[in-house]
Parts: structure tokens; sequence; C-alpha cells
């Protein structure tokens, strides 16, 4: 049997949440998960308590931190064909920049 899923305070966690997403939205929420360094559990439950994501610095942030700007890359080179930007696009920029702003920050 595996071993009971308690949160920081010591509490089972005995509830299961689940809800349906669009895959753009699937893709978004998986990078701002890999993003911030936390699982995908803790990052929701975070974001849906209202309460503050802090990004640590670890090699699982770089990683991720380096892929989305490859990805972002990639669009931009498709956009500089003469397609346009999307939102999802525009929101994973931002996303980056403050996580960046953000280790920037720890740093100092």
């Amino acid at each position: 049997m595996s071993a009971k899923n308690l949160d920081n305070k010591g509490r089972f966690r005995s509830r299961t949440i689940g809800f349906r997403v669009s895959p753009e939205e699937d893709k978004l929420i998986n990078s701002a998960v890999a993003l911030s360094g936390l699982t995908k559990q803790d990052y929701i439950i975070k974001r849906l308590l209202c309460r503050d994501v802090i990004v640590q610095g670890n090699p699982r942030v770089y990683k991720a931190l380096k892929n989305q700007l490859a990805e972002v890359l990639e669009e931009l080179r498709r956009i500089e064909n003469g397609s346009a930007a999307d939102d999802e696009l525009l929101s994973t920029i931002q996303l980056i920049t403050k996580t960046l702003n953000g280790l920037k920050g720890e740093r100092e």
C-alpha cells in the first residue's frame, strides 16, 4: 500500500477534485507548473487558494526555462514568416519574464 499523501501541515489529503481543460489551457498550466518547480498538485492548490507561488531556482526550473524559451523562439520564427502572435504565446512570455525577474531578485 502506498504512503499517505499529506499536506505541509501533516493533514491527510483524502479528497479528489477533477476538472476538464482544453488542450491549450493544459499546455499553459503545464508550462506554469514546470516554471514554478512545484508539483502540479501543489501549484494548483496554491493558485486556487490565492497563495503566492514562490519559485526557488533549481535545475528543474532552469531546464523548464530553457525549454520554454526554445518554444518561444520557435513561435517567434513562425511569426516572422507572416503569422500573428496569439494570446497563449504572450502569456507564456509574461510567465517566463516573471519567473526570470524573480530568480534575478533571488541572487541579489
